[in-house]
């Protein structure tokens, strides 16, 4: 009966994978088209908030899983569980989607806005009391629910779309952090979450393989406010706070980075006429401009893919790191 479980997994990855083509083509009929920062003279070409086709992938392959829970499995429990996690995707993909059709170039959501809109995201695993209230041997009470869920939700949906900008760097950078939860969901006894974590993950497959470089369309903040407060949730619900944090180093990094230009300075490299990348200005701003000098060192040149690779590999080693020092807890 458990083989039947990877109808939900498959049914995400392919729903994904036939609907962003389409997506793709109506976008650009409509003129959702964001211009390709990282190529020469910018072209503006590539359609915009795949991440909607994306986190309907995903929750369309979650309901299939509570459908299968329900009918053909008779397991009733968790259920409310993963109707909260549902409800808090939408509404931070939703928020997400709007703040993409207001357009980043013109500012779009407010930074105010963006925050005091993400507390909403949390309101349905605040309502069930979601997680443990006990960390680091210190039992919150009722401040977890009512302040520490909302701050960790806002925090990961708002800082996870800090690190982007590259060609299949948030997807590969979700694909990775997703999948370590998954797998210390699964080994710590909530295989229900990695299952869901699980069909996530195929999601953002299906999508990498049109955003990898050369990307036919972006991710939008309908994909990484959807992603990063799964994040969230999964540390929350699988008691796992302290291992989501300390895989979450590199965007912790990032956002110290950002702070030096008051969060105003993008992420985007300046690029040369024949596609490699610079840095653009003396001093980093992102790990993305760090990522362009290793690059350089490493390979002569920085190209967009190299900046992808050695951000995904930090992120790898951080997780690896991360699986060492919470083996105890984990395996």
């Amino acid at each position: 009966m458990d083989s039947v479980l990877l109808l939900p997994i498959f049914f995400g990855f392919f729903a994904t994978l036939f609907v962003m083509p389409m997506w793709i083509k109506k976008a650009r009929q409509v003129g959702l088209i964001w211009k390709d920062m990282n190529k020469p003279n910018f072209p503006e070409n590539v359609a915009g908030s795949g991440g909607l086709i994306t986190t309907l992938g995903f929750v369309f392959g979650v309901l299939l899983y509570v459908a299968i829970r329900t009918f053909v499995l008779k397991i009733d429990n968790g259920t409310i569980e993963i109707f909260a996690i549902l409800t808090s995707i939408l509404i931070a993909g939703m928020i997400g989607f709007i703040d993409d059709i207001l357009g980043w170039t013109r500012g779009g959501l407010s930074k105010r806005s963006r925050i005091l809109l993400l507390i909403f995201a949390a309101i349905p695993l605040v309502v069930i009391n979601a997680g443990q209230s006990t960390m680091v041997g210190i039992n919150f009470g009722i401040i977890y629910p009512l302040l520490l869920i909302p701050v960790g939700i806002v925090a990961t949906s708002a800082t996870f779309n800090f690190l982007a900008g590259y060609n299949g760097l948030e997807a590969t950078q979700g694909i990775l952090i997703l999948s370590a939860l998954a797998i210390a969901s699964y080994f710590t006894g909530s295989t229900w979450l990695s299952l869901i974590l699980a069909i996530m993950i195929v999601c953002l497959f299906a999508f990498y393989l049109f955003n990898k470089f050369p990307a036919a369309i972006f991710p939008g903040d309908a994909l990484t406010y959807s992603v990063g407060a799964l994040i969230g949730i999964a540390a929350i619900l699988g008691n796992l706070e302290k291992f989501a944090v300390f895989i979450f180093i590199p965007y912790i990094l990032e956002v110290i980075l950002k702070s030096r230009g008051k969060l105003k300075i993008q992420s985007f490299a300046k690029v040369n006429s024949d596609g490699t990348l610079e840095k653009p200005k003396n001093k980093y701003y992102g790990l993305e401009h760090v990522a362009i000098d290793i690059a350089k060192k490493i390979w002569g040149r920085a190209k967009e893919r190299y900046v992808v690779l050695v951000i995904n590999a930090f992120q790898l080693l951080i997780i690896i790191l991360a699986f060492i020092l919470f083996r105890g807890s984990i395996f």
